[in-house]
């Protein structure tokens, strides 16, 4: 019998500085009102320069992890969710697999914008339930903050940075991943985008000159796109995984816009307190938005052992989907000793890290630099 795929740590990670609706009416002209009007944000966490998208990746990873008796050297497989990755290459995940010193683990960046944790759950879950992998970590991590055109109200107002965590393990437990929905459109790809700094628009002086390096959004054409998929791809979860609307303890949607939750919840027939809604204080931290979510009901007591979950969501692309999911809770909890033995292990692998950096810049002086454009 193939194994479960459980959620068994879970953790979090924003910026210290916020950013009222307030602070963004004196650099852009807006105000708290219209923002909240229309989105229901009223504040959002911006990334200080010394943060990046890595750096709350592995924070929220490190706060999973200290939630259980794995160990970084456990680790099989890390998937690392973005839209604002460190950079085109390195991938993310493979910074996130040093600073944690997870030296076993194959490690990726998954590029599906704001459903892109759904996709990655369900990425690893699958790899668990084929028996491939035990252990999985899987990050929805952003700092869209860089990306958002800071004189632009439509999009500016929107976006938040943060990064939220799960240790996914197999089980003989039943419960965990149960189902998942994952869609796509690319017809719809211009409606929300960063037209350049890729293949086919690089990067020139006129395309920074014109902020193509920014986010650009058809908000009208994605709202009515995101109204029609949250609840079908909530219902469509749910049949996959034999439960009806009912069954569904919480529906946990990616926080983009408080609208288009309320109209979800209509179409579905549920009342909004069987939806977690934080988009209040975080704004839209797209991939990381769902799981940041979870953390915060998991805290507050709306999540426990047993329940039934759905995890919806959309973003650009188009994508989609939907993922169906029973909380277990942990077998084991890590006890103080292992605690201190895992802040012994990161501060080994940041030695491991400095040494192997530097052990490759003493094979490169041994062995010499090849000459540019010869292999």
């Amino acid at each position: 019998m193939a194994p479960f795929a459980h959620v068994i740590g879970w953790g979090m990670a924003v910026p210290e500085r916020v950013m009222t609706n307030d602070d963004l009416a004196k650099i852009v002209d807006t105000n708290d009102e219209w923002i909240v009007s229309r989105s229901g944000i009223h504040s959002r966490h911006i990334a200080a320069e010394n943060e990046s998208t890595a750096i709350l990746a592995t924070r929220a990873a490190a706060q999973a992890l200290a939630m259980t008796t794995v160990e970084p050297a456990d680790l099989d497989l890390i998937i690392v969710s973005t839209s604002s990755p460190e950079h085109i290459f390195p991938a993310t995940a493979c910074l996130v697999q040093d600073a944690l010193g997870a030296a076993r683990a194959g490690a990726f960046d998954l590029s599906a914008a704001c459903t892109g944790f759904i996709f990655a759950v369900n990425m690893a879950a699958q790899a668990i339930r084929t028996g491939s992998i035990r252990t999985a970590l899987v990050i929805g991590a952003e700092t869209l903050s860089r990306l958002v055109n800071w004189e632009d109200r439509s999009t500016c107002v929107l976006f938040g940075d943060g990064a939220g965590a799960f240790v996914m393990q197999a089980s003989d437990r039943p419960g965990g991943v149960l189902s998942c929905v994952m869609r796509s459109d690319g017809s719809g790809a211009s409606l929300l985008s960063i037209p350049a700094g890729g293949s086919r628009m690089p990067t020139t002086a006129e395309t920074v000159q014109r902020k193509l390096h920014t986010i650009q959004m058809n908000g009208r054409e994605v709202f009515r796109f995101a109204t029609r998929v949250m609840a079908s791809a909530t219902k469509e979860a749910a049949v996959k995984a034999g439960l009806r609307l009912e069954d569904i303890e919480l529906v946990v949607p990616h926080q983009a816009n408080l609208r288009i939750i309320e109209t979800a919840a209509r179409a579905l027939k549920l009342p909004m307190d069987r939806f977690v809604v934080n988009i209040a204080n975080y704004g839209n931290t797209s991939t990381a938005s769902i799981p940041i979510a979870i953390c915060e009901a998991t805290a507050d007591g709306r999540i426990r052992p047993g329940d039934h979950l759905i995890m919806v969501g959309f973003g650009a692309g188009l994508t989609w989907g939907a993922l169906a999911l029973q909380w277990v809770s942990p077998e084991r909890r890590p006890t103080p000793a292992r605690r201190g033995r895992r802040r012994f292990l990161t501060f080994l692998a940041h030695v491991r890290s400095f040494f192997r950096r530097f052990w490759w810049r003493i094979e490169g002086l041994l062995w010499g630099a090849e000459p540019r454009g010869r292999t």
